[in-house]
């Protein structure tokens, strides 16, 4: 059953989000992050939430700022804000009486996961699916010195999913990046944590989920597979990624685990 949800968070923005569950009880949830220039109604979101609740487990999965249903405008997104959404959303789904939640980040979605786990005790566990550790440095990778010096005079970024249109993004949102670098975060995280990610993957550095998996103090693995890009646009891709990120969650969501 999926229930549609109206939150706010501690400014006011209005937050869109979805609940769904599985035909029996459960205290088990996965909330879902999606990436940038996404939404919570992503292929992998709706992918996973099938294969959980089949399951038994919970799936809340929400727009951060500007994105999707929530409020926005999308150019006045920062990292800082996306983790203070999802903490709210962590605290909206505690009051309703889940107590085993894993935290799910895919590429932006990621790093708010790892910011968020770093300094929230009552998280089970972690799966990350290509995950931006340092989104600055995707950035002057991705962009240029140039590119950087446009978005600084015109707060205007190349589309990244590859759109024709330039989207508006004041450059704070890069400033706020280069104060949320996960590394030293992750030193904090002592739950088991799942990384995924391709080696073909054209967009998050491969170097930064290496690093990432050294970081990490408590169990953890990291997923290599040969062949995909970072959309894992190819069925065979897509179809271990899902499963291995929601056999990872069953397994660290058990009450007997």
């Amino acid at each position: 059953m999926e229930e549609a949800i109206i939150f706010h968070d501690s400014h006011g923005h209005r937050i869109a989000a979805i609940l769904s569950t599985p035909d029996g009880p459960t205290t088990q949830l996965a909330m879902l992050c999606h990436g940038f220039l996404s939404g919570k109604n992503s292929t992998t979101n709706k992918a996973l939430t099938r294969l959980l609740n089949e399951r038994g487990i919970a799936t809340f999965r929400f727009d951060f700022f500007g994105q999707g249903d929530s409020d926005g405008p999308f150019e006045e997104l920062t990292t800082t804000l996306a983790v203070h959404q999802t903490e709210t959303a962590l605290d909206l789904i505690s009051a309703r009486g889940y107590d085993r939640i894993g935290l799910v980040g895919s590429s932006f979605g990621g790093l708010v996961a790892i910011l968020t786990a770093a300094q929230r005790r009552a998280i089970a566990c972690l799966a990350l699916k290509c995950p931006v550790v340092d989104f600055a440095e995707e950035l002057r990778l991705t962009f240029g010195s140039e590119e950087l010096a446009r978005w600084q005079d015109t707060n205007t970024i190349p589309n990244i999913m590859g759109g024709p249109d330039r989207v508006r993004l004041r450059y704070v949102f890069y400033e706020d990046c280069l104060k949320q670098i996960a590394y030293g975060p992750a030193e904090h995280i002592t739950v088991p944590t799942l990384i995924v990610q391709g080696e073909q993957d054209e967009c998050v550095p491969l170097h930064q989920s290496k690093r990432l998996y050294d970081a990490l103090r408590g169990p953890k693995r990291l997923d290599l597979l040969p062949n995909a890009d970072h959309q894992f646009t190819r069925g065979e891709d897509f179809h271990r990624m899902t499963t291995s990120i929601a056999d990872w969650l069953v397994t660290y969501l058990s009450p007997q685990t």
